[in-house]
């Protein structure tokens, strides 16, 4: 995989980051926090230079999500369903993520980031949901600059270490995306009763 990445970079550069961010983000199953923390790598090591790496992964996600709500409002839930499964976004995840965005609203927009398979479907089902574009862009676009400048961060501290990042995702990812929810969830529960009581 390493060499994969280091031959995506070299070869095409920012440019790449961007490609491979939208088709990440938008639903192919490809590995986007490895591939983040490798930017983050490549900037430790001077490959990359930091602002144009971040700015070239805010816009691939940025793309990713919002060719995703744009597919959904246009095209809506029977497209998802018939053709989900292709790309390993399954019924049961369909409704897990709906069911989430009921429950927790904008805040899922930005959440949905960091959990592994929602991301690519949390803008769907916004645009499914009629959400606003104006509070879409709000919410998500805030995400995708969190969830890029959190991994290539990540990488960029931890320099050679950066592959120990594919090891705590997936021993610990269930526990990390357990965490956040609840973290978003106390959040905005405090955020509405502030709110109501003003």
């Amino acid at each position: 995989m390493v060499h994969h990445l280091h031959s995506l970079i070299e070869n095409y550069g920012y440019i790449g980051i961007i490609i491979l961010l939208i088709g990440g983000v938008f639903g192919l199953p490809l590995p986007d926090e490895i591939f983040l923390t490798y930017i983050g790598y490549s900037v430790y090591r001077e490959h990359l230079a930091h602002i144009p790496a971040l700015a070239s992964a805010v816009v691939g996600a940025i793309g990713g999500v919002t060719l995703s709500y744009y597919i959904g409002y246009r095209f809506g839930l029977p497209l998802l369903l018939k053709y989900g499964p292709k790309i390993y976004i399954t019924e049961q995840k369909i409704n897990s993520t709906k069911k989430l965005f009921d429950k927790i609203g904008p805040a899922f927009l930005f959440i949905g980031f960091f959990i592994p398979g929602v991301r690519h479907i949390s803008a769907y089902i916004a645009a499914i949901n009629k959400y606003s574009l104006k509070k879409f862009t709000i919410y998500a676009y805030s995400g995708a600059f969190a969830w890029t400048l959190t991994f290539i961060t990540i990488g960029r501290v931890l320099g050679d270490r950066w592959s120990y990042v594919s090891i705590y995702l997936s021993d610990f990812s269930f526990y990390i995306v357990l965490l956040l929810l609840i973290l978003i969830i106390v959040g905005y529960y405090f955020f509405r009763k502030r709110k109501a009581s003003k």
